[in-house]
């Protein structure tokens, strides 16, 4: 398992099956759909999934992730933190073994769970603990390229 933050960012944008959770069918606007559009585009098979929508983006939205037909290679976690421990449990339950907490650029933006962190360590699943896909690789942009250079600078990426 990858230990330092490029290592694990690498890892996680090498695979191709990925979960979002949170996106929404009712506000297409919000930060998960951005993720999930963002990733789409990006050529990723992306997945949406949350328990209250039965589509969101014009596709089929899973209440789980462990609802997803086949394997699901990482998920990244845009919900509040209070139902980011339930999220990593599912994960647990469906064999994913990369998760993403996204972690916005002011506090209460931040999925980050300490108690869903710890969870995860417990069952051996590569975490990244903060910050967002799109500051890295194909999906990012020159905003959030300056974001994390800023968030490094400050100390304010993860692990």
């Amino acid at each position: 398992m990858a230990t330092n933050l490029k290592a694990k960012v690498d890892d996680f944008l090498s695979q191709k099956r990925i979960a979002v959770a949170g996106v929404s069918h009712k506000n297409p606007g919000n930060t998960a759909n951005a993720i999930y559009k963002r990733f789409r585009d990006a050529g990723y098979e992306t997945i949406p999934v949350n328990p209250n929508a039965e589509t969101a983006e014009g596709v089929t939205c899973y209440k789980h992730v462990q609802d997803i037909p086949g394997h699901v290679d990482g998920v990244v976690i845009v919900t509040r933190a209070e139902y980011t421990d339930d999220v990593v449990q599912d994960c647990v339950k469906a064999g994913v073994s990369r998760v993403w907490m996204h972690g916005g650029i002011h506090g209460p933006g931040s999925s980050v769970s300490e108690t869903a962190v710890s969870y995860c360590l417990e069952h051996n699943i590569s975490l990244i603990a903060g910050a967002c896909p799109l500051m890295f690789g194909t999906t990012s942009d020159g905003f959030h390229r300056l974001i994390r250079g800023v968030f490094g600078v400050m100390g304010r990426l993860p692990n």
